[in-house]
């Protein structure tokens, strides 16, 4: 599979910007698919992510819980992630990831193995 992150721009702080990812190739609806962000000089971290069992239950790191949402189409093979109350500290890269393995928990980075090539999101305070 192959993934296209788009959406990220400039917003003022408490703005709301929505990324998208679309994915090519079959079998996008039984991947656990997983955004991430990387600040220049740091760790990329894990933002959210959405499996396949439990209905699509639905992650995401504390930092974000509340203001970030995340969802797919299958029908369109994309997921999304619904950013709002964005605040400074959420400036980064963001990346889609595809999980087909299903690993639980759904945050462990090194258990995605396809990834976008990143969306720059930038927070002004």
């Amino acid at each position: 599979v192959q993934l296209q992150a788009s959406g990220g721009g400039l917003v003022q702080a408490g703005g709301s910007l929505r990324l998208s990812c679309a994915a090519s190739g079959r079998s996008f609806s039984r991947y656990t698919m997983g955004w991430f962000r990387q600040v220049q000089g740091k760790e990329r971290q894990f933002v959210a992510a959405i499996v396949t069992w439990s209905g699509g239950a639905t992650y995401y790191a504390d930092s974000v819980k509340g203001r970030f949402t995340i969802s797919r189409d299958n029908a369109k093979n994309t997921v999304y992630l619904e950013m709002n109350s964005l605040k400074p500290e959420d400036t980064a890269v963001y990346y889609c990831a595809a999980d087909w393995v299903g690993s639980d928990p759904p945050d462990r980075i090194f258990e995605y193995g396809c990834w976008g090539q990143g969306t720059l999101v930038t927070v002004s305070s």
